[in-house]
């Protein structure tokens, strides 16, 4: 919340405690005058008088912190940016068609895919498959990564 919707806020929240404590008042009043013999030499008169006055001291406090938080600045402004990673395009030429099918195939699983699953989608053994992935790797296409008893591969760039 910005600091001149908080300063609103306390601001009317002091305009409604002067509402109910001019609403008190008058009903202590009226009390006073209905039950006190003394008429206005009465004690409780000088009592309603103390609590209305640090009523309205209170209120004023109240009032006046409102308005200073209405008028000051935040002191510091967070900004948060998210930066998004370009991907260089990647430039697929001087590559043959199983190692096209290969880069197609990692782009379709968002540029990460297990070593078994190539081996399974295009049909290669592993000596073939880890061949392939070794030019690929060569020409700093692909990147493998060891996920236990398995071989991650994943698009550079």
């Amino acid at each position: 919340m910005e600091n001149k919707n908080v300063g609103l806020l306390i601001i009317g929240i002091a305009t409604v405690m002067v509402i109910v404590v001019i609403i008190f008042n008058n009903a202590m009043r009226d009390i006073a005058s209905q039950s006190c013999t003394m008429g206005p030499l009465c004690t409780m008169y000088d009592t309603i008088k103390v609590q209305t006055g640090i009523s309205l001291s209170i209120i004023a406090l109240v009032f006046i912190i409102g308005m200073v938080i209405m008028f000051s600045k935040p002191k510091e402004k967070i900004v948060i940016k998210t930066l998004k990673e370009k991907r260089k395009k990647l430039d697929l030429s001087g590559l043959d068609s199983k190692e096209k099918e290969v880069v197609r195939l990692i782009q379709e699983e968002n540029g990460i895919v297990f070593q078994a699953t190539l081996m399974e989608k295009l049909g290669i053994g592993k000596v073939g498959i880890t061949r392939l992935l070794d030019k690929l790797e060569a020409k700093q296409i692909i990147e493998r990564k060891r996920r236990g008893m398995n071989n991650v591969v994943v698009l550079k760039g």
